[in-house]
């Protein structure tokens, strides 16, 4: 059996196949030792023989945010030690004299030269003698360092130095991370960066990413684990140890193609997806129309730039956990500190500062009794008093609770706004795919607020994220600088071929078959940044055309005059997961009366009104629902405010049309 885990900040989500039905398991996150977590939710599958297991892991990202990763020595060509502090020159806040300096995970002491130089064309100039590295592998040694970072000056043209110089540092036994492996691209800052990040999370990620592989095989049947990478793709958990980098938005990664593939089922092509974990809220975009999910290499994660191929991700920190606090002039404020999953919301019995969990509830947004399936009892009389007692100069504990849920929409608001309305897209021709434990709860009201027409909440959005990681097929992903005419189009093959090779040995070594996907960066010759275009051999000679169109939709204007430059070669290699298509069923036309099983009040527009609670697993398609009302199921709980009305589609989906607010 193949079993796909999501660790977040509050849960830890298990989703199998189990006779061609999908189940899901939720535990509680254990943050001191994941692997517990993880292990615990596939013992809750009942699997008997040999499981497999997929993970989406936070660990890689907490360890950049909270600044918890390896002491790096950063190792380059001598006279060049600073850039890596230095960066770029461009500033995000020009006029702040008070802004921070740019984050640099190597410090000074630990920056180290060799006396060695190559051309840009590849020529190696100077290679370093045997004495200057035995002198470099003892500054290392007495620096103290528990990983190391090579990236040499010009190396992806000609790595030979490269390879010399981390095969001579090997010999201290410290993970070594080399930037013609990791990148091999031009842009030294970047290529520096990204390779410092690597060897920032190499030592945590392989020791626990290697010991849940050994735990997994210990208990289910020499069970293997494979990781969910960034770009959307699986791989295998020991090329996720040697390249950890490339997980560090590994779980919301798996959001977006769980996302993506219950949206194309249902009929939508044009996505914004909405994830809301008790930690933070991941937003994203999808326009099949221009060629689906957007993927980036010049992401910024944590401060720090990270060049792997990643999907385009926006994170706000606005989660169930997230903490409300007033500031020190009186406003309401609500995270991005989140109570997490250790000591977790005032209503799961330990933690002790407001959440928007406690804040939904006091609104009557959770139901107590169905929560996790009655597997968590929400205290709402410990919730009650301790929002009461942080509701400073607000009147009522239920004002306390609207003012926290309307600060966390506003967040999630803006997020939507950066990666739509910023990029040039109109948010109104898009349907909002809510999911994650409280994105269903809170999608209508944005809706609303952006003039979204339609919102669809797939089945198990609790653990739409899982789902993901358990569909998405497995990707390598490989590069090269080359920087040529754009006439060399016609004679990239003998190129493409040697990638082709390196990517195909990789799958080999896993059992693995893949399907390769060539492109190409390009730009006009003098540009700073370029665009990405797919190549083909057959298609060779239309690969210029395509750019030109391209860079007219993106930029207003184009010149088919002007020389173009080829500047990197990128090749895709793909192996298929096993297909999964949701079973379609027969619609009814339901009133949905079987699932209702209370009526409560529920704060919608600044007063309570009464509602209908409905039973998600007893809804079929065809049934509607008008709102107020609230949908519980396993995994969290979706409101229909009034004047909405929701339809569960053949898919078990709920599509709700939103319709105006009602005074």
């Amino acid at each position: 059996m193949r079993a796909a885990i999501d660790t977040g900040g509050t849960f830890t989500d298990c989703v199998f196949l189990r006779e061609g039905e999908l189940w899901v398991v939720k535990v509680f996150s254990t943050p001191g030792d994941p692997a517990q977590a993880v292990l615990g939710a596939v013992a809750k599958t009942g699997a008997p023989g040999k499981v497999d297991v997929r993970h989406g892991t936070t660990l890689g990202t907490n360890a950049m945010l909270e600044r918890r990763g390896a002491l790096v020595a950063f190792v380059t060509t001598a006279g060049f030690e600073d850039t890596i502090a230095i960066g770029r020159q461009a500033r995000a806040a020009l006029y702040d004299w008070f802004a921070p300096a740019p984050v640099c995970l190597a410090p000074r002491e630990l920056r180290f030269g060799v006396p060695e130089r190559v051309s840009a064309e590849g020529e190696i100039l100077r290679a370093p003698t045997d004495a200057e590295l035995e002198a470099l592998i003892e500054a290392v040694r007495r620096s103290g360092a528990e990983a190391v970072a090579v990236s040499l000056l010009f190396s992806f043209a000609n790595p030979e130095n490269e390879g010399r110089v981390a095969e001579a540092l090997s010999r201290l036994g410290l993970p070594v991370s080399v930037s013609h492996r990791i990148l091999p691209e031009f842009r030294e800052y970047e290529r520096a960066s990204t390779t410092v990040v690597n060897a920032y999370l190499a030592p945590r990620m392989e020791g626990y990413l290697l010991d849940l592989e050994r735990r997994v095989a210990a208990e289910h049947g020499g069970g293997r684990v494979e990781v969910m990478q960034s770009s959307g793709g699986i791989v295998s958990a020991r090329l996720a140890a040697q390249e950890p980098v490339r997980t560090v938005l590994s779980g919301p990664a798996g959001g977006v193609i769980g996302a993506t593939r219950v949206a194309q089922h249902a009929g939508f092509e044009r996505i914004i997806g909405l994830d809301m974990g008790g930690t933070s809220t991941d937003v994203f975009l999808s326009d099949a129309v221009r060629g689906g999910v957007r993927r980036t290499r010049e992401a910024v994660v944590a401060g720090v730039p990270v060049g792997v191929p990643m999907l385009e991700i926006h994170t706000a920190g606005a989660g169930g956990g997230s903490i409300a606090r007033f500031d020190a002039g009186g406003m309401l404020c609500v995270g991005p500190e989140s109570a997490g999953a250790d000591p977790g919301p005032i209503c799961f019995g330990r933690g002790t500062q407001a959440t928007v969990t406690d804040a939904n509830l006091m609104l009557g947004r959770l139901d107590a009794e169905s929560f996790l399936g009655g597997a968590v009892a929400l205290d709402r009389k410990r919730a009650e008093k301790m929002l009461d007692e942080q509701k400073g100069a607000l009147t009522t504990v239920e004002e306390f609770a609207a003012g926290i849920v309307r600060v966390v929409e506003t967040e999630m608001d803006k997020a939507i706004r950066v990666i739509s309305v910023e990029q040039g897209y109109d948010p109104r021709d898009f349907t909002l795919v809510a999911f994650g434990g409280g994105g269903p709860l809170h999608a209508c009201s944005l809706a609303r607020a952006l003039r979204m027409p339609t919102v669809l909440v797939p089945a198990m959005p609790g653990a739409l994220s899982a789902l993901g990681i358990l569909l998405a097929d497995v990707v390598r992903d490989h590069s090269r600088t080359v920087m040529l005419r754009g006439e060399a189009v016609r004679s990239l093959e003998p190129a493409f071929a040697e990638l082709e090779e390196r990517a195909r040995a990789e799958f080999a070594a896993e059992g693995l078959i893949g399907t390769a996907e060539h492109s190409l960066d390009l730009r006009y010759a003098g540009q700073g940044y370029e665009l990405n275009v797919p190549w083909t051999v057959a298609n060779a000679e239309e690969t210029l055309t395509v750019f030109h169109e391209l860079h007219r939709r993106r930029y207003g204007f184009s010149d088919v005059k002007k020389p173009v430059q080829i500047v990197n070669l990128r090749l895709r290699m793909t192996a298929a997961s096993e297909p999964y298509a949701p079973v379609r069923r027969e619609t009814r036309s339901g009133d949905s009366r079987d699932a209702c099983y209370a009526e409560r009040p529920i704060w919608f527009g600044g007063n309570f009104v009464a509602a209908r609670l409905y039973r998600r697993e007893q809804l079929v398609p065809g049934d509607t629902i008008s709102g107020p009302a609230m949908i519980t199921e396993y995994t969290s709980a979706t409101l229909v405010p009034p004047g909405a009305r929701a339809v569960v589609d053949p898919w078990a989906n709920l599509v709700i049309a939103v319709g105006e607010e009602q005074a």
